[in-house]
């Protein structure tokens, strides 16, 4: 009866708790769709656009970094989809050291956030110093000034004169840009009632004063109301953080502790798992 008992017992054992088991597969399957889609959608942003875009854009290109996203969340998910649904220790583990791993790397990227704001805000005001010299050259990234322009209600990242980094916005005077002094339409004030939107709202703004540009345009630098909205919003920033962080946490600690199961020295493993 014993060694029956201990047979019955090697048969239906698994390394992996069935309750974690299949919690992971489940949500692990469903960032493995949403990562494949997300490298879907990055693809083809890159295939549509003009083949002579600007190369200096490369690492500031949305769909490239949705790319990389995509990849590394598939890698990811695909450890803990396929190692939870076959056992397979090492996938596991390996799906777990990525966890901690991301976890870190959003823990430093706060951390240094937070202690290096001036090299923070410098950071950032290149990347939007290279998104408004390439405005018209990337439509991504024309799309995503407009949006946190819009978002923000801010103009430029200093304020609204920022545009005559662009070539076309740039306010000399033997710029031949119809455009010249201008600023996009996302900088502009909202009009009540508007049903069609006025492109060229922000026309030869650059060359007013900034009390005479505030009548149209929002003149305040994205840099500032960035700042304010952090401030305003400390709490749920907070709560996003520790939102993102504790999932992580949660699952890595489910899967160390169900990785060994209920084993006893006196009963040994008989079941080998694969790939």
């Amino acid at each position: 009866m014993d060694r029956e008992s201990n047979l019955n017992r090697a048969e239906t054992f698994s390394f992996v708790n069935p309750w974690i088991r299949y919690f992971l597969f489940f949500f692990s399957f469903l960032f493995w769709v949403f990562s494949l889609l997300i490298v879907g959608i990055g693809v083809y942003a890159k295939v549509q656009k003009a083949t002579d875009t600007v190369r200096d854009t490369f690492l500031v290109d949305p769909a490239v970094i949705l790319i990389v996203v995509g990849v590394v969340m598939f890698f990811i998910t695909f450890c803990g989809c396929i190692g939870a649904l076959r056992e397979n220790i090492r996938l596991l583990k390996t799906f777990s050291f990525s966890l901690v791993l991301v976890f870190l790397i959003q823990l430093v990227i706060a951390i240094l956030g937070f202690f290096y704001s001036d090299q923070t805000q410098d950071a950032f005001g290149k990347f939007v110093k290279k998104a408004i010299v390439h405005y018209r050259d990337d439509l991504d990234l024309q799309n995503l000034m407009d949006y946190i322009q819009k978002e923000f209600k801010c103009c430029g990242w200093n304020n609204y004169t920022d545009w005559s980094w662009n070539l076309y916005f740039n306010c000399t005077h033997d710029n031949p840009s119809s455009e010249r002094c201008a600023v996009p339409y996302s900088c502009c004030t909202a009009v009540p009632g508007e049903t069609v939107i006025n492109t060229m709202c922000g026309f030869g703004v650059q060359a007013q004063t900034y009390l005479d540009a505030d009548k149209a345009i929002y003149p305040v630098g994205c840099a500032d109301r960035a700042v304010m909205w952090i401030e305003s919003h400390l709490l749920m920033v907070g709560a996003l953080a520790l939102g993102l962080a504790l999932p992580q946490l949660q699952v890595n600690e489910g899967i160390n502790g169900g990785l060994l199961g209920r084993t006893s020295s006196n009963q040994p493993i008989e079941r080998t798992f694969h790939l």
